[in-house]
């Protein structure tokens, strides 16, 4: 038969009767995407046809091969096109061999004739709710866990791995310095520039010291040193254990007999719980920073009356409230971050699902407790 050549497509392919029942199909130019589906529809034509008792494919003068191209080849190698013939395929490089070992006719199988069907209101609603209601449980239960295993190690402190703590501390405390000063002190910065033109209109310009005071002690102290640590070393949390889990590096584990809660994820809860306070008072001090100049240059008060009206406005209670606050947003984003780092599924999209999914849980946790909190001192208060 002559050879043949599809429309605008560099490819082209070439069926020879050598002799009774044997027929030699030769490939040369370039099979991919947009060229295999109308290969595919042609072959299937001709070699239907055809009685076939041996077929030779020669893919030695291929130019190129991309994984369609080798899901054809794999086609014709399995009979598909020519039920009961002896199939052999010649002149592919190593490289494409290899690859085409590791396709599977029970893939082919599986994904053969499958249309997704759209689900109705009730069922996406229903597996809403249950996947949501298993969350949930996995949660408690990580929380039960990570509490008796901190527990146990507080009362027997040979069981936590103290290296491993201050390993954690430094790169997800120490490293965090730099970029937690620079937030900081632009968002003090902010809040002074902002609530200085509305005071002068009511002639308390010098509140604007008590104001920024009071909101990064209190508030924003804490809830951006725990909004960066979630959005940075969470992440980092996560996606490490979930990348330990797709490499089944945590499956190793528990065959010899170590527990990933207490081998992995306790020291990582207990230097979140130790470096938050700490990020949280750098935190404070760097946005007080970020909002003196401002009112020293803008406003134009001495900076002796700026540090009263800020030292008089705060309180110690003040401070307790900030670093109570920095001890539970710690908690939650190393816990969180750990859980769902033990939660990624199989596939190459789990780590990073595992990793947003981490920073987003941590971050609505945060401001949910920090709400919570604000609610209860306002209350006490009074």
């Amino acid at each position: 038969m002559p050879a043949n050549e599809a429309p605008n497509l560099s490819v082209r392919w070439e069926v020879l009767k050598a002799s009774e029942g044997a027929v030699l199909l030769t490939f040369r130019g370039d099979l991919d995407t947009s060229a295999t589906p109308t290969v595919w529809q042609a072959l299937e034509k001709e070699l239907l046809g055809i009685e076939v008792s041996s077929l030779e494919i020669d893919a030695q003068h291929l130019a190129y091969c991309d994984s369609s191209g080798l899901a054809l080849l794999y086609y014709l190698y399995t009979g598909r096109m020519t039920p009961g013939a002896t199939v052999r395929i010649s002149g592919l490089s190593p490289e494409l061999q290899n690859i085409l070992g590791s396709f599977s006719l029970d893939d082919f199988k599986a994904l053969q004739g499958h249309h997704p069907v759209p689900r109705s209101l009730p069922v996406e609603v229903g597996a809403a709710t249950t996947s949501l209601l298993r969350d949930l449980r996995e949660q408690l239960e990580f929380i039960g866990e990570v509490t008796m295993d901190l527990a146990a190690s507080v009362c027997r402190p040979r069981l936590m791995r103290w290296k491993e703590v201050f390993r954690v501390f430094e790169v997800a405390g120490v490293n965090a310095l730099p970029i937690v000063a620079l937030i900081t002190m632009l968002v003090g910065m902010v809040i002074a520039f902002e609530s200085a033109q509305p005071l002068e209109e009511l002639g308390a310009q010098i509140m604007v010291a008590k104001l920024l005071g009071l909101v990064m002690t209190r508030e924003l102290g804490p809830v951006m040193a725990a909004i960066m640590l979630a959005a940075r070393s969470g992440s980092a949390f996560a996606a490490e254990l979930g990348t330990m889990k797709v490499n089944e590096e945590l499956n190793a584990l528990q065959t010899m007999g170590l527990a990933p809660i207490q081998f992995l994820v306790v020291q990582r809860v207990m230097a979140g719980i130790l470096l938050t306070p700490v990020l949280t008072m750098y935190a404070m001090y760097a946005g007080l920073l970020g909002g003196v100049p401002v009112l020293l240059f803008v406003c134009k008060f001495p900076l002796p009356m700026v540090l009263e009206e800020i030292q008089g406005s705060v309180q110690y209670g003040d401070l307790a409230e900030g670093l109570c606050k920095s001890l539970v947003f710690g908690t939650i984003v190393a816990s969180v971050s750990c859980l769902r780092g033990l939660q990624t599924g199989v596939g190459p999209r789990a780590v990073g699902d595992s990793t947003t999914r981490s920073v987003v849980s941590s971050i609505l946790l945060i401001i949910l407790a920090d709400g919570l909190i604000a609610s209860i001192t306002y209350t006490l208060r009074r």
